[in-house]
């Protein structure tokens, strides 16, 4: 049952959208064609992004409010929660809007990594083909020649990383110092231990597990994120407001 909604929501469409993209592309660059998917999703996935961003911006904007109500309410943990929540439908922030983002992204991801790691290309399988989409003249499974697409590479998990670094960077904004002591509860703990694991640890993650996977996984994150850097600096505050820390 599983497997049979996964290949039609997700496998089907994802191996049909990349036969139809290598087919229309000159050089038939199976590479170039996951850029291109990629960019779709993320024009698809756009609302979702712009949610995201929308809610780290005004999560950081309440912060002083949010800090005020834990000190508030610091002996009871129902009414703080009760406080939170309201404190967020009343300035229509959504905080599990990221998570949202990359729940939804993740099928995508699965998906490509099973089309190639089950060997889908360079032969065509014409019985998962819609009836719409034509078998190309050739399958080019060499990204510009060089990297292939069904293998290992260290250049795309090393991009993958970086893009993810700078990402993060630029979602989260810079670190910044507390102006007083932020004490030693548990909570500030996991704030700290949060803040450094998803600066640092998360990307270097992305760069081990890029390398052990097919490379058509780390061309589709390390894309996906230079596109989200690309939607900051163009519609987004934070990639300027974090040129300015750097440059003081």
């Amino acid at each position: 049952m599983i497997s049979t909604v996964f290949h039609a929501i997700i496998f089907d469409p994802l191996y049909n959208a990349l036969v139809f993209l290598v087919d229309s592309i000159p050089l038939h660059d199976m590479g170039l064609a996951v850029i291109i998917l990629t960019v779709v999703v993320r024009i698809i996935f756009f609302p979702l992004s712009k949610r995201a961003v929308l809610t780290q911006e005004g999560m950081k904007r309440i912060a002083p409010e949010v800090e005020a109500l834990k000190e508030k309410f610091k002996d009871n943990r129902e009414e703080h929660a009760r406080a939170t929540l309201a404190l967020y439908r009343e300035n229509n922030i959504r905080p599990f809007s990221s998570i949202l983002l990359m729940l939804v992204q993740l099928p995508v991801l699965l998906g490509l990594y099973w089309v190639f790691a089950l060997g889908g290309f360079p032969t065509v399988d014409t019985s998962l083909l819609y009836s719409f989409i034509t078998v190309p003249s050739a399958v080019h499974m060499e990204f510009l020649g060089i990297i292939p697409m069904d293998g290992h590479s260290i250049i795309l998990a090393l991009f993958a990383s970086i893009t993810q670094l700078v990402y993060t960077r630029l979602s989260m904004g810079p670190r910044t110092k507390p102006k007083k002591p932020m004490g030693d509860s548990f909570s500030s703990d996991m704030a700290r231990s949060f803040d450094l694991q998803m600066r640092f640890v998360f990307p270097v993650l992305i760069g081990v597990i890029s390398y052990t996977v097919v490379a058509a996984a780390p061309l589709y994150w390390a894309t996906s994120n230079t596109f989200l850097i690309i939607q900051e600096y163009y519609t987004g505050k934070r990639f300027h407001g974090a040129h300015r820390e750097t440059s003081k």
